[in-house]
């Protein structure tokens, strides 16, 4: 088999090896019953295994029950921006949001679009997105807080979990799975699963059977969480393909040692690219260091032409997806749960290379 390349992309991400060769397997006849999953029906008791399967394995890994539901949404996590709002923001209440980069900053505009009252409780706008505020001012009407616990273009990542007294809903796309989190301290948390759990296509929510008793029923059908939990997710016919692979990766995290054993190896394929930028003065993180973030590494080289020469000598190395976002430039190395551990010691390795020959 051609051996594969270091896939660093921000999303469409890596998938696991193994899963994508339990997918190829099963593409053309899924486990024998004569039909691929993208040609099944829905409604089959077959693709009902499939879902059923892969809420359970999901709800397993966060170490959660039946107060819990699992949705899996078309519209990817940019339609949670208005849903959220539109659901769980009355009119006599203030949604609040910690800004702490594009995606925060995109979800915040949806509540303003809709005309809610809309507070930020904290940001880090004042320093180009570069840390996690620690210090937040909520309003005494607040119909939730709102954060994002990893930002894939600005590379901060929470470490903690805010401590309120509200419902906290979170976008968790980026680090979904990622590490031992304590989600049960979650109303609500979100993503879309093209990062860290699967292909591209679709969203999944997480929410509470408490603040389900918030939803105020009088929500477009369709953008009304009521309606997709009372159907299991199937309202409309759900993303299937997706649905199956999110099975498999939840099943691939669970026989890795599970969150313990995925933190563990994230921790250490993130330190062989920290430890390449901070041994030197060549490269330069913009972020905090107790903020750095574990799935997505920003960093600049001392020139854009020497930034352009990296990148296209790391695709010479089969190294893909090193370009910043085009939003703030420079190289970015996104190291999701299923990138191999090889790719990113190559990755290091490359980059010490790069500046003794550069520098």
């Amino acid at each position: 088999m051609t051996e594969r390349i270091g896939i660093f992309n921000a999303g469409p991400a890596v998938l696991p090896e193994e899963v994508l060769l339990e997918a190829q397997k099963d593409l053309f006849n899924y486990k024998g019953c004569g039909q691929s999953v993208m040609e099944m029906s829905h409604r089959s008791p077959v693709f009902q295994g499939i879902i059923d399967d892969a809420m359970a394995r999901l709800k397993d890994l966060m170490g959660l029950g039946d107060d819990y539901d699992i949705l899996f949404l078309l519209g990817g996590a940019s339609t949670q921006f208005l849903m959220i709002p539109m659901n769980l923001c009355p009119d006599d209440k203030t949604c609040n949001y910690v800004n702490t980069g594009t995606w925060a900053t995109k979800a915040l505009k949806e509540a303003k679009k809709l005309g809610k009252k809309m507070h930020i409780a904290a940001s880090s706008e004042d320093k180009a997105f570069t840390y996690i505020p620690k210090e937040m001012d909520i309003t005494d009407d607040a119909a939730y807080l709102h954060i994002t616990t990893n930002n894939t273009i600005r590379g901060t990542e929470y470490h903690w979990i805010p401590d309120v007294n509200i419902p906290l809903i979170a976008d968790v796309s980026s680090n979904f799975l990622s590490k031992p989190m304590d989600f049960k301290k979650f109303d609500m948390i979100y993503g879309g699963a093209q990062k860290n759990i699967g292909p591209a296509g679709m969203a999944f929510v997480v929410i509470s059977k408490k603040i389900q008793e918030k939803l105020p029923g009088n929500v477009p059908t369709m953008l009304d969480y009521k309606t997709h939990i009372s159907k299991g997710s199937m309202f409309n016919t759900p993303p299937c393909w997706t649905i199956y692979i999110v099975g498999l990766v939840a099943k691939w995290i669970q026989d890795n040692g599970g969150l313990v054993g995925i933190e563990k190896i994230n921790k250490e394929k993130a330190g062989y690219i920290y430890n390449a930028m901070d041994r030197t003065d060549f490269y330069s993180g913009p972020v905090v260091f107790e903020d750095r973030s574990l799935m997505n590494i920003p960093f600049r080289l001392p020139t854009e032409e020497l930034e352009k020469k990296f990148i296209a000598e790391a695709a010479q190395e089969n190294f893909i997806g090193l370009k910043g976002h085009r939003s703030v430039g420079g190289c970015r190395a996104s190291v999701y749960n299923s990138l191999p551990l090889k790719w990113a010691q190559k990755l290091g390795h490359f980059m010490d290379e790069f500046a003794k020959n550069n520098g």
